[in-house]
């Protein structure tokens, strides 16, 4: 077992993206910092300065259980579990297998519980942690042909308040994060899938439309850089009592005050519009 002084985090699917930028940021602050991801061999950069590195299948109990035992064996447990590792399975809700939408919500939300679930017994023994999950604007709102993402983002949003309400009374806090439109591969890795489901047939137009749109938002400079997140996430664990929601990056606060205060109507026609 380390006998490092240092608060030890974990951080999931930092591999690529936020996840990558967030573990570096961690790594700055001082912490010892574990990573975790199917892509083991992209997080060499993170382990030659100064990272512990996992292969995890958040969707594999058993990939889960090894990973934790190996934790718990190495720094016993985690005082940060950073659950970022997630993607977005997008195409009409008429188009899109039911196969493929559990496996939405076995990443985005059943294999970050069961995580969670593991690594919760020490963090009650030592009466303090912070459990930090990325959820995204999608938490709050909603677009076309985003249904099953959508909707694991909603559910992950209200098994957080739950989940804060449960620890608060051991000392540990849950954070929700809700990143706006982040300059990373999601929008890539989102779009090929659904031109894949919708691209022909009856939700063809909106799907180019929308296929459009997020080549705007995420790969033509508009987004923001996963630096405004991994602020975010510095923020929240080095704070006494952090938030328990942290809104940042291009749309997100903007978004979520829409849908919040106007309405689902105005809503509907703001976000449509972005997508003719």
């Amino acid at each position: 077992m380390t006998h490092s002084s240092a608060k030890v985090a974990l951080v999931t699917g930092a591999s690529s993206g936020m996840g990558k930028v967030i573990a570096q940021r961690l790594i700055k602050d001082g912490l010892t910092v574990i990573v975790a991801a199917r892509s083991f061999d992209k997080m060499a950069d993170l382990e030659a300065v100064g990272a512990h590195r996992l292969r995890l299948d958040v969707a594999n109990d058993e990939s889960v259980q090894g990973a934790v035992s190996e934790i718990i064996e190495t720094y016993n447990g985690v005082d940060v579990l950073v659950n970022n590792a997630g993607f977005g399975c997008y195409g009409a809700v008429e188009d899109t297998s039911i196969d493929d939408a559990r496996y939405q919500f076995e990443v985005n939300l059943f294999g970050l519980a069961r995580l969670t679930q593991l690594l919760l017994p020490k963090m009650r023994e030592k009466g303090a942690g912070k459990i930090i999950n990325m959820s995204s604007m999608g938490g709050k709102i909603y677009t076309p042909l985003g249904a099953w993402y959508h909707a694991s983002k909603h559910a992950l949003e209200g098994w957080s308040d739950c989940l804060r309400l449960e620890l608060a009374q051991f000392g540990i806090d849950v954070v929700v994060i809700e990143p706006g439109a982040i300059k990373t591969e999601f929008g890539n890795v989102m779009t090929k899938p659904m031109l894949k489901r919708s691209g022909s047939g009856a939700y063809a137009q909106l799907a180019q439309a929308m296929a459009q749109a997020t080549q705007q938002s995420y790969e033509a400079g508009d987004a923001s850089p996963p630096s405004v997140i991994a602020d975010v996430v510095s923020s929240a664990v080095k704070a006494r009592k952090p938030k328990t929601r942290y809104a940042a990056g291009k749309f997100a606060k903007f978004l979520i005050f829409i849908r919040t205060w106007l309405g689902d109507r105005i809503f509907d026609r703001a976000i449509m519009s972005m997508v003719k």
